[in-house]
Parts: C-alpha cells; sequence; structure tokens
C-alpha cells in the first residue's frame, strides 16, 4: 500500500509539472499593426542575368560532329578548339579546285605566249589585226579563267576550314547543343559561350512603371547573398516592346558583383526614391524579429481570431538597422507577430 501511495504522488508531482511547463510556454505575444506605405517609397521588379559578351557558335558547312571535346562550365581560351566536323567534302572540294588552278595555269601560259607571238607576227607584218585581236581576246580569257579558278580554291579552303570550330575570345561554355556523332547542318547551333567577367542584369520594366524606374534615386541588384550592389552603369532601351509593352533596362554589374552569377539567373532590383507610380507596390518594413527564417522559409505569424497562422513572404535585404522589407505576402492592417520564433511556441496567443 505504501509503495502504491508512493508512485500515485510522484505521478500527480510529473502530472503537475507538465502542466506547468504548457502553462509556461503557452505565453502571449505582443504583436503589430501592417500600416499602408507610401507608394512612393520604393518597389521591386525581377531581373535575369544576361552575358554582355555572348556568342552562339554554329555550323556553316553541313557534316557529322567528330569530335566535341567540350562540355557545359569549361573555360576556354581564345583560338581553343570546340567541336570538329566531318571535313572530306571540303577536302575533296579543296583538291578538285587545286587541280583546276594547275589547270587554267596551264592555259594563261600558252595563251600569253601566243599573244606575245602574234604581236611579234603582226609587228613584222605576217599576220592581220584580226588575229592578233583574236590571240590578245584568248589572253584575257585565260586570265579572268585563272583568277575563277584561284577564288574557288579560297573558298574551298574556307570551307574547309569551317569544319573546325573555336572559341573567339575567352569565355565559359554555357550549353552545348549537339553531341559527337550528330549531323550538323548549316546553320545549327553547335554551343554557346560567354564572357564570365562582363555580365548584366535585364529588367523588362512595364510601361506603366518606366517614368518611375527612370525616376528612382537608387537602383540596386539584390545578390543571391542577400547583399545590394549598385550597378556600374544603367541603360534603358528608347523603344516599347509593342507585344509585352515594356522598356527594357540593362544594369551593368561591376566584375566583384559578378563573381558566381550565371546568365539566365533571376535577381530582384529594387527602386527606392523618386515619384513611384500609383499601382507599384512597396515594401512594408518589418523589424527583424518579426521575420521567421528557416533555410527556403521566410514567413511572418499573422494573428487569426485567438491564435496565430504561419504565412509564407518574400523579402528584400535588411536595412543597416535589422529591419526587413517585405514585398508581398501581408497586406496594410494586418496584425502580425512582433516576435515570431515566440509566435511558434504552442499555446502562443496573440496580445490584446
Amino acid at each position: 500500500m505504501g509503495i502504491k501511495l508512493t508512485l500515485g504522488l510522484k505521478t500527480s508531482a510529473l502530472a503537475a509539472g507538465l502542466l506547468f511547463a504548457v502553462v509556461a510556454m503557452a505565453e502571449t505575444v505582443p504583436v503589430l499593426t501592417v500600416a499602408p506605405q507610401s507608394a512612393a517609397a520604393a518597389f521591386e521588379l525581377e531581373g535575369v542575368v544576361q552575358a554582355v559578351r555572348q556568342a552562339t557558335l554554329s555550323a556553316q558547312v553541313g557534316g557529322n560532329v567528330i569530335g566535341m571535346p567540350v562540355k557545359a562550365g569549361d573555360r576556354l581560351k581564345a583560338g581553343q578548339l570546340v567541336a570538329r566536323l566531318d571535313a572530306r567534302d571540303a577536302l575533296a572540294a579543296l583538291q578538285r579546285s587545286d587541280a583546276g588552278v594547275v589547270q587554267t595555269d596551264g592555259v594563261l601560259r600558252n595563251a600569253r605566249q601566243a599573244a606575245d607571238r602574234a604581236r611579234e607576227l603582226r609587228r613584222q607584218g605576217f599576220i592581220s589585226q584580226a588575229a592578233l585581236d583574236a590571240a590578245e581576246t584568248d589572253l584575257s580569257t585565260a586570265q579572268a579563267g585563272a583568277e575563277q579558278a584561284r577564288a574557288a580554291q579560297r573558298q574551298s579552303a574556307l570551307a574547309q576550314a569551317f569544319a573546325t570550330l573555336t572559341a573567339p575570345f575567352d569565355a565559359l561554355v554555357l550549353a552545348t547543343h549537339v553531341e559527337a556523332g550528330d549531323l550538323a547542318l548549316p546553320g545549327r547551333a553547335v554551343v554557346t559561350l560567354y564572357a564570365p567577367g562582363a555580365l548584366r542584369v535585364v529588367v523588362q520594366v512595364p510601361a506603366s512603371r518606366a517614368a518611375a524606374a527612370r525616376a528612382a534615386q537608387r537602383v540596386s541588384v539584390r545578390l543571391p547573398d542577400g547583399s545590394q550592389a549598385r550597378p556600374a552603369q544603367q541603360t534603358f532601351l528608347p523603344s516599347t516592346d509593342p507585344v509585352s509593352q515594356t522598356v527594357e533596362l540593362r544594369l551593368d554589374l561591376d566584375t566583384r558583383n559578378a563573381s558566381g552569377l550565371v546568365p539566365g539567373q533571376a535577381l530582384a532590383v529594387q527602386f527606392e526614391g523618386g515619384a513611384a507610380a500609383a499601382n507599384a507596390p512597396s515594401a512594408r518594413w518589418l523589424p527583424g524579429s518579426a521575420v521567421l527564417q528557416r533555410g527556403e522559409l521566410t514567413a511572418v505569424y499573422v494573428v487569426q481570431g485567438d491564435a496565430f497562422a504561419l504565412r509564407s513572404v518574400r523579402t528584400g535585404a535588411a536595412a543597416a538597422d535589422g529591419r526587413i522589407p517585405v514585398w508581398a505576402g501581408i497586406q496594410p492592417g494586418e496584425r502580425i507577430a512582433a516576435d515570431a520564433v515566440r509566435a511558434g511556441l504552442a499555446g502562443a496567443t496573440p496580445a490584446r
């Protein structure tokens, strides 16, 4: 009986301790109300990284790909072999043109000698002027034939050179479009290269926001590590796309900021200051403690009744004072937890 009573007391004490722990965790968390922001404050658009210097090498003669020593990601030096095509047809054409040059050179020599004899005979009065004219005409024809043969020889040599593709500048291989054994017809893309040191971010600015983007006092690119980079140069193209109704903005990046970026990568571009358009979304600035960041998840706890609900948001880079701009996911007037960590505890309730 004493043992059972002791166990019962210990069990009751344990249960009381657990209950106390649960009650202690069910704390009240301060909340804040999302205030409307001025549309003139800032807005954000998405841009795409693009190489300033990029080239797609294409086949200029037909033939099977017999060598492809490069792959995506390889670094190349100017003049380095990229691909080799089957050049047997081009070689045969070059040999035919070489033979044609030899033949026409022989005809030209005979025509020149005949013209020289005709001139001498005409001087001595043994042949008529018409015979001399005929000899001169044969010489001109032979000269034209020789020039034509040499032009065909140069063309054949050029065609044979087209069977070997080399890098036009120091570059990285962005993509390969054929494999060894594929048939590369004239005009078919073989490989795309780009110079890694010169990159830019291209933004398709809606025409309705073009004026606000031009008037922005500060334009910055948010890099993958969360830092902000000011472009070395920005250029608005002078025309509007008639289909998408956008204006292209090119932001050239400093080589220090371009490290690690690749063409096609999406980056956020922020426009701050100036008179933004009325329909331009603006950032809601929240204290850093209100934003929960766990791996790829960025979220806030929104008040729903007497509890909190986790909601994903899209944010920008934190300011120097620790505040974080939220570009999407919350609306003015909503109440969110001022401390996201405490709001995530079991039983947490919003303060009144």
